[in-house]
């Protein structure tokens, strides 16, 4: 199998990677050894304003924060992005402790608890509800503390984001609320306790299909104009979700984005008025932050085991899941990867590189060409500041710890 390398995805120097400016070596001897993310705060930056500027201007986008939620990352997109989505209670202090206002962070989840509540409702945040209970639950906080919630409803829609990586919505789902059950629910909201502010319609992820994004827009707009209708009321904004995905593995293309803009911009014009001039939030995490990092590792042994080479690294599925293939793949598949101090040679051989986990499943390529490679080379695995080190079991085994960097 052929290391489906793209040079988009890398710059190089004297035949070695760069990342922010400098070598793997440089990098590693910055964070004080391996294993390691490091992500180019630059390159996440331009990758932000180069959606922006594509973008509606009335179009605010929302960085998730599940997606990457390393401190000093996220206290860096806070000045580049318009709000923060938050899943839990640590994610939303993250958020606060970032200087972002609260009415600019908003709080999903299918099972929040009593604490994930109190802290949303009574720091200001917005709170996504996903079903009636949930609801119930927030009356009785702010009659318990003499204060009143900013929410929104999440809808579950009657369809889905077609070729998404994972489906969130449509069919029978455990978040939101099923969408033909929101109309009578907003209607019968008590004011006494909750400001409703709108509806988060997130339908599904990671997709690299331009028409799909643009069906599904078009529903998401119509849906929520229907729900609001029935409902009799007006929002002050509505979640339109995310899904842009970026390339991960072999064919994979980068998603165009002007047929998606454009027709956002189309939408933003006919349902101004019909929405009441409502905020539309563009919620996106992958997109955002996956192409700017890298994640090394150091090779320790080199083996061969009735024919095949097996590469061993210091770093494994313990600190990238995703990469791994056990991170919701059916078929695993090789993540872009390479070696940082040497990507080409004029001899190379086919390798497996594994970590150093007793289990099968520490897999971070199979099957993949790479220079002849060494004890003490540095093997780079791109398209890895998405859902890395945090969606990882770090303490699987008692491995050492992993450092994270950003320049």
């Amino acid at each position: 199998m052929k290391n489906h390398l793209k040079t988009h995805l890398i710059q190089k120097e004297n035949n070695q990677l760069i990342i922010a400016g400098k070598t793997a070596k440089q990098i590693i001897a910055i964070a004080g050894g391996t294993p390691c993310y490091i992500y180019d705060a630059n390159k996440i930056k331009k990758q932000i304003a180069s959606l922006k500027s594509q973008l509606p201007a009335r179009i605010h986008l929302h960085y998730a924060v599940k997606a990457n939620p390393f401190p000093p990352l996220v206290g860096q997109i806070a000045t580049w992005v318009d709000g923060f989505d938050v899943a839990s209670h640590q994610e939303l202090l993250l958020a606060l402790s970032c200087g972002m206002p609260s009415h600019k962070i908003s709080l999903a989840g299918p099972g929040k608890s009593y604490n994930d509540l109190a802290a949303a409702i009574l720091s200001g945040a917005i709170i996504n509800v996903e079903s009636s209970l949930e609801l119930t639950r927030i009356y009785g906080i702010c009659e318990s503390h003499q204060c009143k919630a900013n929410i929104s409803l999440r809808i579950n829609p009657d369809f889905e984001l077609k070729h998404s990586g994972m489906s969130m919505g449509g069919g029978s789902k455990v978040f939101g609320i099923d969408a033909e059950l929101a109309p009578k629910i907003i209607s019968s909201i008590d004011t006494d306790f909750v400001n409703f502010k709108g509806l988060h319609i997130f339908s599904g992820s990671q997709n690299l299909n331009q028409h799909a994004l643009v069906e599904t827009h078009n529903k998401t707009f119509d849906l929520a104009y229907r729900l609001l209708d029935q409902a009799c009321v007006s929002a002050s904004q509505i979640n339109i979700g995310g899904g842009f995905g970026i390339p991960y593995f072999e064919n994979d293309k980068m998603l165009p984005l002007s047929a998606i803009t454009d027709n956002l911009s189309l939408l933003m014009s006919q349902y101004q008025t019909k929405l009441n001039n409502a905020e539309i939030h563009l919620e996106l995490g992958r997109y955002l932050v996956g192409s700017g990092g890298v994640y090394l590792s150091e090779i320790i042994d080199k083996k061969v085991s009735r024919g095949k080479t097996y590469l061993v690294v210091d770093g494994g599925m313990h600190h990238h899941l995703a990469n791994s293939g056990n991170f919701g793949q059916v078929i695993r598949k090789n993540y872009p990867v390479l070696l940082a101090n040497r990507i080409e040679d004029s001899e190379c051989e086919t390798v497996d590189v594994v970590g150093p986990l007793c289990t099968p499943l520490d897999i971070l390529a199979r099957g993949v060409s790479l220079p002849l490679a060494e004890v003490g080379d540095i093997f780079a695995v791109l398209q890895s500041g998405a859902y890395g080190a945090s969606a990882s079991p770090q303490e699987f085994l008692s491995q050492p710890k992993l450092r994270e960097l950003l320049l």
